[in-house]
């Protein structure tokens, strides 16, 4: 019997041939496996009947762990057997099928660890030391297949040792591509800030004590640089932050080890497995109290972002200090992508940090590292990034074109819809300068040829300022495709739809800002978004709505917006006198309070840009409790007040105002901001955080009940807050509905992509 069979998913990178020829050769079969140019995998095996089935069931079985096996597609060929033997043969340059694509990065594995560690090993102490189960992939790789010739490996000539171990089919390295050792593999160094090198003989372990000693170090990796230092010393994090022009967005830490992490850090079994995994994201973990690390590393966060090392070369930084954790931020100036060239390094970076720990690899595709939050048991991707991208998230429906989104304006990832697969490219950034805008091109075109699409469909935000919107019809026209607009938070419906395989939902969409279909600043709204032939949304109800005034001021300054709807409920003059209290909090002090004042009183009566923004009225609460009065990140005053609330519990005991289809937000406000002296900040920051969930699911509900509609998601960057996910799920089912989060996607912007191009892919 004669047999060709092409498998199709994530076939390349994980171990499969070396799989493919030990189960052929356990069967007594002959033939050949090798890769192909669409990154695929044809097999052809000959032998008898009943080992082909044996083999074809084991194929599906026992494949690889990394390996995700989409299709297989078996021909039986007519004629005499051929082969004398199986081998794995050259990979070929065809391509045929779509949808495969290499895996992502993985963290180093045990054995390989336990290898790093043992002194009789060859590879002990490689700072690089991978196996055909662990190791980069997706951004070592510039073309398919996925061979040492296409990687950036390539210029690395194995010396004789590794290429024993790779064409030995007994040894986890047959046929690793990233196979490597101290003699003829990359190599680790240690620099000046100006580049001079620094002679030592265990660069690695040396930066770990530079680390420890309060020094800040660039540290090249797989998919780009981190910036490094200790956790318990405050005064070079605060240097940190001074000169990256962070002075409160959380940093990152990398902990030694779960041991070390839960010194610090509360850990739930959930979030011990992700820390575990493969994958190994940034977790967001409840710190503990007291806080034995730098409190500079998350400022007014409950919340620290901790990983665990995913390289040789991260867990031999710990190997000769004490220290618990080192703060590892993403090397970036504002608003660009991740740097991942040493030139760019050296010359961003060298004014700051004290000493550079390079390798001599270059970075193919540049990569962020991916962070995760968990709800109770489910996780909350924050950042979809290392570790998730290339891998693609596979869809019950097939759409007949392949389309491409392209996101919004901040946290944009690119999506390409083909088939049953949403392939989301890498975290991109905020594309608000020309850098990370062609970043987000290159990602999309590379992503395209990783996967062999062709575009059929593109589609973007209906901002019509957007970078994001006139990409895609730069695109359209060079690629004579159509171009859809969809809404903001109509994308962030769709997605929660096609992440579970839904026909219809009431979505409550909360975020900061999404243009809407009036020109208006939506963000708190009730949508309900159907899909059977075609799709269709409607707005059904929304929070109420307050002038935006000062457009992006009223965004950085809370206390504009806190003013803007305390007047509401108050006086101007009672308004006025208490934003003397606070002027020191604005930039231009009482001349700026006055003339917003001005504006307020003229807004009430003709409002120019009117917002139902759920962001606006959680930066209001937290500014008029005087937790945050000015925006330095995104989402910071809403992240500060749910911090507060994390100690607080119910005090106010609102009952929701629902008026027609409007939540009432302004006399919420007004109940917090009069019993400022009667109860604690954080009784009254789970009061208003409470308010608004339990308001938001009873709007749902009760237009779930109007449409019979059985379902009812939450989906938006709000839907990172963990009380108020926890408190919509609770209402929601306590009502007998099924409530859905998204746990593929980010629900935030990162998410919009994936949205968009759904909605594109299946257009009537």
């Amino acid at each position: 019997m004669r047999v060709k069979i092409k498998v199709t998913g994530i076939v390349q990178g994980v171990g499969f041939r070396p799989f493919i020829y030990r189960t052929a050769v356990k069967n007594n079969l002959t033939g050949y496996v090798r890769n192909r140019g669409d990154a695929g995998v044809e097999i052809l095996v000959e032998g008898l009947e009943k080992n082909v089935n044996r083999f074809l069931k084991q194929l599906r079985v026992e494949k690889p762990p990394l390996a995700q096996i989409h299709q297989i597609l078996v021909e039986r060929l007519s004629g005499q057997n051929v082969y004398s033997s199986f081998s794995i043969l050259k990979s070929s340059k065809e391509i045929e099928l779509s949808g495969s694509v290499v895996p992502p990065d993985v963290a180093i594995c045990d054995e390989c660890l336990n290898e790093l560690r043992d002194p009789r090993n060859p590879r002990y102490s490689y700072f690089f030391i991978t196996c055909v189960n662990c190791g980069p992939r997706f951004t070592i790789i510039e073309r398919l297949p996925y061979d040492r010739q296409n990687t950036t490996m390539r210029g690395f000539q194995m010396c004789s040792f590794c290429q024993k171990e790779y064409t030995d089919p007994a040894n986890r390295r047959f046929h690793a591509q990233t196979v490597a050792c101290a003699k003829c593999g990359p190599e680790v160094y240690l620099t000046t800030n100006t580049g001079e090198k620094i002679r030592c003989s265990d660069p690695v372990r040396e930066a770990g004590k530079l680390l420890a000693e309060g020094n800040i170090l660039a540290i090249k990796g797989y998919g780009g640089f981190h910036v490094a230092t200790a956790t318990t010393l405050s005064e070079p994090i605060a240097k940190l932050r001074k000169v990256k022009y962070r002075s409160q967005k959380p940093f990152a830490i990398m902990a030694r080890s779960m041991e070390a992490i839960r010194t610090f850090a509360e850990v739930t079994l959930k979030e011990e497995e992700l820390l575990r995994s493969y994958i190994r994201p940034i977790v967001l973990l409840r710190k503990k109290k007291p806080f034995p690390l730098s409190n500079l590393i998350a400022p007014g966060l409950h919340t620290v972002g901790v990983m665990l090392p995913y390289t040789g070369l991260h867990y031999m930084l710990f190997d000769e200090v004490d220290e618990p954790a080192f703060v590892m931020t993403s090397a970036n100036p504002p608003n660009q992508p991740i740097i991942n060239q040493d030139k760019e390094a050296l010359e961003k970076l060298g004014t700051f940090v004290d000493y550079f720990l390079f390798h001599n690899r270059k970075i193919a595709q540049r990569c962020d590292d991916s962070v995760v939050r968990v709800h109770g048991e489910t996780p909350s991707i924050i950042r979809r990034s290392r570790g998730y991208a290339p891998a693609p998230i596979r869809l019950k429906a097939s759409a007949a074109r392949t389309a491409v989104g392209l996101g919004g304006e901040l946290n944009v990832t690119g999506c390409i819809l083909l088939g049953n697969k949403a392939f989301l490219t890498q975290h991109i950034g905020d594309v608000e300068n020309l850098e990370t805008l062609c970043f987000l091109e290159d990602a999309v075109q590379h992503l395209a040829k990783l996967i062999n699409a062709k575009t059929e469909a593109l589609a973007c935000d209906m901002h019509p300022a957007f970078a994001t919107t006139r990409l895609a019809y730069k695109l359209g026209e060079a690629l004579n495709v159509p171009v859809t607009q969809v809404q903001h938070h109509y994308a962030h419906a769709a997605a929660l739809i096609a992440e579970h395989n839904l026909q219809e939902i009431i979505c409550v969409t909360c975020d900061g800002y999404g243009y809407g279909e009036d020109g208006g600043a939506w963000g708190g709204e009730i949508i309900f978004a159907q899909h059977e032939q075609g799709w269709s949304f409607k707005r059904l109800a929304h929070l109420e709505q307050h002038p935006l005034i000062g457009g992006d001021l009223a965004t950085r300054y809370p206390l504009r917006m806190a003013a803007t709807i305390l007047a509401k409920e108050n006086s101007f003059e009672a308004v006025e006198a208490w934003l003397q209290t606070q002027k020191t909090k604005f930039p231009h002090g009482e001349k700026e309070i006055a003339l917003l004042m001005q504006q307020i009183q003229k807004e009430a009566v003709r409002p120019k840009i009117l917002t139902s923004s759920c962001g606006r009225v959680l930066d209001a609460v937290a500014a008029v409790l005087e937790i945050c009065s000015e925006r330095t990140y995104e989402g910071e005053p809403a992240m500060k007040l749910e911090a507060t609330a994390a100690q607080g519990r119910e005090a106010l005991n609102l009952e929701p105002e629902i008026t027609g289809n409007i939540l009432n937000t302004s006399k919420m406000l007004n109940q917090v901001f009069q019993n400022k002296q009667k109860f604690s900040k954080a009784d009254l920051a789970f009061s208003a955080q409470s308010y608004l969930a339990r308001g938001l699911a009873l709007l749902a509900i009760e237009k779930a009940q109007e449409l019979g509609v059985k379902n009812i998601g939450f989906s938006g960057g709000v839907a990172h807050n963990q009380h108020i996910t926890l408190t919509i799920k609770k209402t929601v089912e306590e009502a007998g509905f099924r409530f859905f989060v998204h746990q593929l996607v980010p629900p935030g912007d990162g998410g919009i992509s994936f949205g968009q191009a759904v909605v594109a892919a299946f257009e009537e």
